[in-house]
């Protein structure tokens, strides 16, 4: 047993955030991690999209987007949905260590620089924080990379993409995002805590390109997939 794991003994168990059963494991116990929606493997590498052999979707051969690949941990499901509400709406932060090391954990490909999905200055005073950005430091801190959190703006404030059809969402965060760094030449990670439509990401990394971003990558929290929900 290694010095971790006898700290963990050590310490008084925590009920666990899923189930309510007595936790040695974190803030939820090792039964709900197990049962845990984790992507599947079999998956386009570039939006994260389930596909039967793990190779690049139709709709990306078709149209792809302005990132290169896609990393994500789990579907957008239950209990996951629930945990990343909690942590976005409810300021739930105790969340983001556990999230971002399993985030940290799927990376393969390192990249120069991360930056987070930036919010709009309104929204942000009005939530108090950017949980896309607490979700950012700590991967960064994990992977010991460098996070840009002044390289990226929101400087249109649009309505929430949730509440708004697949089909709308692209032209809704049309030239939302400005980058104000030069990154000639650098690989840029985006952290965020969901991706749908894809949408926002997609128009950040445009707005990194324009900057001079040779690649982009997307990492994500969790992935919805088809007639999971929003």
């Amino acid at each position: 047993m290694n010095i971790r794991a006898k700290i963990g003994r050590a310490l008084p168990a925590q009920p666990c955030l899923l189930c309510g059963a007595a936790s040695r494991d974190g803030i939820w116990c090792g039964p709900c991690e197990d049962a845990l929606p984790y992507l599947a493997t079999a998956h386009c590498p570039v939006c994260a999209l389930s596909t039967p052999d793990g190779s690049v979707c139709g709709r990306c051969l078709k149209r792809p987007p302005q990132f290169d690949r896609t990393v994500a941990v789990f579907a957008y499901a239950f209990p996951v949905d629930r945990l990343v509400r909690a942590l976005k709406f409810d300021e739930q932060l105790q969340l983001v260590p556990q999230l971002a090391g399993r985030l940290a954990q799927r990376v393969e490909v390192r990249p120069d620089c991360i930056v987070a999905m930036p919010l709009h200055p309104a929204r942000l005073r009005e939530r108090g924080f950017n949980q896309s950005l607490e979700l950012a430091r700590r991967v960064a801190g994990k992977l010991d990379l460098p996070l840009l959190e002044r390289a990226c703006q929101r400087v249109r404030d649009t309505p929430p993409q949730s509440a708004l059809p697949w089909k709308d969402r692209g032209k809704n965060v049309r030239k939302a995002f400005a980058c104000t760094e030069d990154l000639s030449g650098k690989h840029v990670a985006v952290v965020d805590d969901v991706m749908t439509s894809g949408a926002s990401v997609n128009e950040l990394a445009r707005a990194l390109r324009q900057a001079g971003a040779r690649e982009v990558s997307a990492w994500v929290v969790a992935r919805t997939l088809p007639h999971s929900g929003a």
